[in-house]
C-alpha cells in the first residue's frame, strides 16, 4: 500500500511539471492524511530528491537523485505496462535471476528488475557481463507474451530496436545493431541484450528480457581487454547522462514496438532493425557450434533469422551464432 500511495504521489509531481502542489491536494489525490503525505516527501528527501516547500503553494520536485531509485524512474514514466512495477536492488549476482524468480512467482507483465551493481552480470553463452556501480542500466524486464515459444527470439530484436531509438532521441548518436543482440557505436559494444524463455511446448509462460547498457562510464574505469571492444554513452557523447531517463525511455519505445509487433507481426519490426543493421550487405563471419561460416549478410528473414551467401551463391540460415566483421 505504501509504495502504491508512494506511486500516486510521484505521478502527481509528473503530471504537475513545476507547478507547486499544496499538501491538502496531494492528501485528497492520493487518499491519505497531510501527515501522511508529509512522511512520503521525508522519504523521497531520504532517497535524493530535493523537494521545494513553500508556505501557501506547497511541494515541487526540484531535483531527483544521480543514484537511480524506482521512484525516480517512475516520476515521468510514460508507460501503461512497462515499469509499472518495480523491483529495485542496489547489489545483485544477476537481474536476470531475480525476473526469472518473480516471474514463476507470478509477477505481472512490465515488471522490470533494476540493479545499481551486478556482481556477476552475463550475456549470450553464459559470457561474463561488465557492471560496475552506479556508471550503466542493468536491468530485466518481464513480458508474457500470447506467441508460439518459437518466435521467442524476434523480441530480442524488437528490444535491439527500442534501445537504438531510446538512444537516438536522448544523445543524437545513431548507434548500430549487431546481429543478433549487440548494440554499437563507432564498432565498439554499448549494449548486450539478453532474452531467456520459460515456456511449454505450445505456449510461452514469460520472457525475461535482461539489457545491459554503458551509460556514464570513463574511459579509464575499463579493464584493458575491454578498451579496444567496449564504449559507453558518456564517452561517445561526452555528456553525462540522466539513466533514469534513459530507462523510461526505453521502456516507452519497447512498450510500444511491442505492441506493434503483437498487433501487426514481425515484418514492420524487421524493416526498422534492418534499417539500423551493421552489416547488411557487408562480409562477415558467423562462429557457430557447428563451424565457422563465411559470406555476405543478406538480411534477416520473416522470423529474424540471419541469411548469408557464402562464396559459392549458397543461401544459408544462420539461428545462433558470434558474428564478426570483415
Amino acid at each position: 500500500m505504501q509504495s502504491e500511495l508512494r506511486k500516486r504521489l510521484l505521478d502527481a509531481f509528473t503530471n504537475s511539471g513545476e507547478d507547486f502542489l499544496s499538501g491538502q491536494y496531494l492528501a485528497e489525490l492520493i487518499g491519505c492524511s497531510r501527515t501522511a503525505v508529509w512522511k512520503h516527501i521525508e522519504e523521497l528527501r531520504k532517497e535524493g530528491f530535493e523537494l521545494e516547500a513553500v508556505r501557501r503553494k506547497g511541494y515541487r520536485i526540484v531535483k531527483v537523485p544521480e543514484k537511480i531509485t524506482a521512484n525516480e524512474v517512475r516520476l515521468g514514466l510514460m508507460t501503461k505496462r512497462l515499469g509499472q512495477n518495480i523491483h529495485y536492488e542496489e547489489s545483485v549476482d544477476s537481474t536476470q535471476k531475480i525476473a526469472l524468480q518473480l516471474s514463476l512467482d507470478g509477477a505481472p507483465e512490465g515488471t522490470v528488475v533494476i540493479a545499481e551493481e551486478q556482481t556477476r552480470g552475463r550475456g549470450r553463452m553464459a559470457r561474463a557481463w561488465f557492471s560496475p556501480k552506479y556508471t550503466g542500466v542493468w536491468m530485466s524486464v518481464i513480458l508474457r507474451p500470447n506467441l508460439l515459444p518459437q518466435k521467442a527470439p524476434q523480441l530480442t530484436l524488437v528490444t535491439a530496436v527500442a534501445v537504438v531509438q531510446a538512444i537516438e532521441e536522448l544523445t543524437s548518436i545513431k548507434p548500430e545493431i549487431k546481429w543478433p543482440n549487440d548494440i554499437l557505436i563507432n564498432g565498439k559494444k554499448i549494449t548486450g541484450i539478453l532474452t531467456e524463455l520459460q515456456a511449454e511446448s505450445d505456449r510461452i509462460n514469460s520472457v525475461i528480457i535482461g539489457i545491459g547498457m554503458n551509460v556514464n562510464q570513463e574511459l579509464e574505469a575499463y579493464p584493458e581487454e575491454l578498451l579496444t571492444i567496449a564504449t559507453s554513452l558518456r564517452i561517445e557523447s561526452g555528456n553525462r547522462l540522466n539513466r533514469a531517463e534513459l530507462i523510461r525511455l526505453v521502456l516507452a519505445k519497447l512498450e510500444h514496438l511491442y505492441d506493434l509487433y503483437l498487433q501487426e507481426g514481425f515484418q514492420p519490426i524487421k524493416l526498422l532493425w534492418e534499417s539500423y543493421a551493421v552489416s547488411i550487405g557487408k562480409m562477415i563471419t558467423a562462429r557457430m557450434v557447428q563451424g565457422d561460416l563465411y559470406g555476405k549478410a543478406l538480411g534477416i528473414t520473416g522470423d529474424g533469422v540471419l541469411m548469408l551467401e557464402d562464396e559459392a551463391g549458397k543461401v544459408h540460415f544462420v539461428y545462433s551464432a558470434d558474428i564478426e566483421l570483415q
